[in-house]
């Protein structure tokens, strides 16, 4: 019987009188077709590092285990511990950690693998994403500066397409040009809710985010630079003018002195620019504001 199978997944269920939690966001998949989107997007070579974010019974985890060197599976729910004990017997390349990934150090740990030199190749993250927590977990990985290759993970459809939003939509935002200054994205597989198990009631996209080498934008301020994208998207219905005062604590007038220099119409809203127009009113702010 597959592990991904309808049957399967009962059968677990049964047996340990498992419960999906929807606190936190437990849907299984029940489609090969998904994971092997999953695995073949995450480019996973034979002496690869994976850790996977959030387990389930470990199908992801076995399906990865059969290409990389090492696989860390980094799972919050302690009731999983027994049942990835029994799905995952067949393996000696795969460890298990029942822990929080908001709580948890990965880079600590990719240090502690690479010392133990269970592992000579990259490192790819991966997962099935919790809807309620899928921003959290990105930001918190990329703001940490994990030193990995990529982060291939599903997550609502609804935060995908924010993400790999271009500048002019109304879904372009904060979101979008926080994990583009950080990474180059690609969309690898677009997943109906019908494939888990419980079904959502919404359907989801796995994303590649291909962390960068270096900035994509020359900036003054990295932390001015957020700033602005912050303030600029909090008031979004706003001119730049208006959203951008107070930044760094501008002045009106300053502002508008900034987006001059800039070359930026401070009539403009933050969801027309783009992340090079964004780096030039940062490096203004950041010159105006002494940073």
């Amino acid at each position: 019987m597959k592990l991904y199978s309808p049957a399967a997944i009962r059968d677990i269920k049964d047996r340990y009188d498992f419960r999906l939690s929807k606190s936190l966001g437990q849907n299984f998949i029940t489609d090969a077709g998904v994971i092997e989107d999953i695995v073949d997007g995450a480019d996973i070579a034979p002496e690869d590092l994976v850790i996977e974010i959030g387990p389930g019974i470990g199908v992801l985890t076995a399906a990865a285990a059969e290409r990389a060197k090492r696989v860390v599976a980094v799972e919050i729910d302690r009731k999983l511990m027994p049942i990835l004990a029994e799905t995952l017997v067949g393996f000696d390349n795969i460890r298990i950690i029942n822990q929080d990934i908001m709580k948890t150090d990965i880079n600590g740990l990719i240090e502690e693998e690479r010392a133990q030199g269970s592992f000579t190749g990259d490192v790819k993250i991966m997962g099935n994403l919790p809807y309620y927590i899928t921003t959290p977990i990105i930001m918190k990985l990329l703001e940490s500066g994990v030193r990995a290759e990529s982060i291939t993970i599903m997550m609502q459809k609804e935060v995908a397409d924010r993400i790999k939003a271009s500048p002019g939509g109304k879904i372009y935002g904060a979101l979008s040009v926080a994990v583009q200054y950080y990474c180059t994205v690609e969309q690898i597989a677009f997943v109906p809710k019908e494939v888990f198990v419980p079904q959502p009631k919404v359907d989801s996209a796995v994303l590649k985010l291909t962390l960068r080498d270096s900035s994509p934008v020359e900036l003054t301020d990295k932390s001015v630079f957020f700033s602005c994208i912050k303030q600029g998207f909090g008031q979004r219905r706003k001119t730049l003018h208006n959203s951008l005062t107070g930044v760094c604590g501008l002045s009106k007038e300053q502002i508008g002195e900034v987006l001059t220099e800039a070359g930026i119409d401070p009539g403009r809203r933050a969801e027309t620019l783009d992340m090079d127009e964004f780096a030039a009113v940062a490096n203004r702010v950041a010159e105006h504001s002494g940073r």
